[in-house]
C-alpha cells in the first residue's frame, strides 16, 4: 500500500493506494479515516486499484479551519472529492461508502453522476430515515451528533490520550456490537490519529456542517429529491445499535436502482468485522454491474 499526497482545490490529501483494475474510491465515515478500510484494500487488490482518502479535516488531510466551522458538509466534500478525481486523472470510478462517506457519495452522485460507475454502501445513512433518527428510544445513541457542535468539545475530549481512547473508542467498540474485538489490534492506530492537532475538531466539524440538514429530515422538512438512478448496492449489518437495520425500508426512494440485503450478526463497520465477506460483497457488485476502467494513472 501506497501513501501519497494529491493537491485539490488548494487542500493537500492524503490518501492511500494499492492494487491495479478498475478504480473504487472508498470513503470513510467517523470516528474513522482512511486506515479503516485497509483490511479491505489488500482483499480487493487483485481485481480493483483501491483509492482511499482522509476527506477533509480528518487524518492527514490539510485541515482548512482549525477551529469550529460549517464549512464541511456533504456537498463541499464531494466537491472535494471531484476535484480528487480531476486531479488523479480518473473521468469515472466506483465508490464504495460508509457513515459521513455515504453522505459524501450521494451528494457526488446527484453532482457527477456520469463519473461514478456505482455506488456501494455499508449501513447508509439517508433521507428516508426521518424522524426515527431522533425517536425517544435512540436519543442515547445520538447524544454525540449535538456534542460535537459544541465549541469546547474538541478540547474535551483530547485533553488527554486517555480521555480520547476512552471517547473513540467506545464508538467503535459499541457500534460494533458483537464484534467488538474486531477494534484490539487498530484502537491505538486510531487513538493516534485523533490525537494529532486538529483531528478531532476536524471531524466533529461534519456534524456542525450538517446540523440544519439533519435536523430537516427529522422535521419532515427535507427537500424531496429524484431517486439517484446509477446501481447503487446497499448492505447492513443487522446489530448496528446507531443505524438500524430497520430504517432500511424506505431505500427505493433514494436509489432507483437497489441492491439491497442485511449483513446477519455485524455491526456498524462491516468492513473492519468481517473484511472478507466486506470484500466479497464489494466486489461481487462491482463485478455483477460489469465495471471495467481505467487504472490510477497519475499521483497528482
Amino acid at each position: 500500500m501506497t501513501d501519497l499526497d494529491v493537491t485539490a482545490r488548494d487542500l493537500r490529501f492524503r490518501l492511500s493506494r494499492e492494487g491495479a483494475g478498475p478504480p473504487l474510491l472508498l470513503l470513510h465515515g467517523w470516528p474513522e479515516f482512511r486506515l479503516t478500510f485497509g483490511q479491505v484494500m489488500k482483499l480487493l487488490a487483485d481485481r480493483f486499484t483501491l483509492i482511499a482518502p482522509d476527506l477533509r479535516g480528518f487524518g492527514e488531510t490539510d485541515k482548512p479551519d482549525p477551529g469550529p466551522s460549517a464549512g464541511a458538509g456533504a456537498e463541499v466534500h464531494a466537491a472535494d472529492m471531484l476535484a480528487l478525481l480531476e486531479a488523479l486523472g480518473l473521468p469515472k470510478v466506483g465508490v464504495v461508502a460508509h457513515d459521513v462517506g455515504a453522505y459524501v457519495a450521494q451528494a457526488m452522485a446527484r453532482l457527477a453522476p456520469e463519473r461514478i460507475s456505482g455506488l456501494f454502501f455499508f449501513d447508509c445513512p439517508y433521507p428516508g430515515i426521518g424522524a426515527r433518527w431522533a425517536a425517544p428510544e435512540q436519543l442515547r445513541e445520538i447524544w454525540y451528533q449535538s456534542f460535537h457542535q459544541l465549541p469546547w468539545a474538541a478540547e474535551l475530549v483530547g485533553a488527554s490520550r486517555e480521555s480520547c481512547a476512552r471517547y473513540i473508542g467506545h464508538f467503535l467498540r459499541h457500534w460494533s456490537g458483537p464484534n467488538a474485538a474486531a477494534w484490539d489490534g487498530l484502537v491505538e492506530a486510531f487513538i493516534d490519529n485523533f490525537m494529532r492537532p486538529g483531528n478531532l475538531q476536524g471531524g466533529f466539524n461534519w456534524y456542525i456542517s450538517q446540523a440544519a440538514s439533519r435536523l430537516a429530515v427529522m422535521r419532515g422538512a427535507a427537500p424531496a429529491l429524484p431517486a439517484i438512478p446509477l446501481p447503487a448496492c446497499v448492505r447492513w449489518g443487522t446489530e448496528d445499535p446507531v443505524l438500524r437495520v430497520a430504517w432500511a425500508d424506505r431505500l427505493g426512494e433514494t436509489f432507483a436502482a437497489l441492491d439491497f440485503a442485511p449483513l446477519t450478526g455485524l455491526g456498524h463497520f462491516p468492513h473492519v468485522e468481517a473484511p472478507g465477506r466486506a470484500a466479497g460483497e464489494i466486489g461481487g457488485f462491482f463485478g455483477r454491474i460489469g465495471w471495467v476502467g481505467e487504472s490510477l494513472t497519475g499521483s497528482g
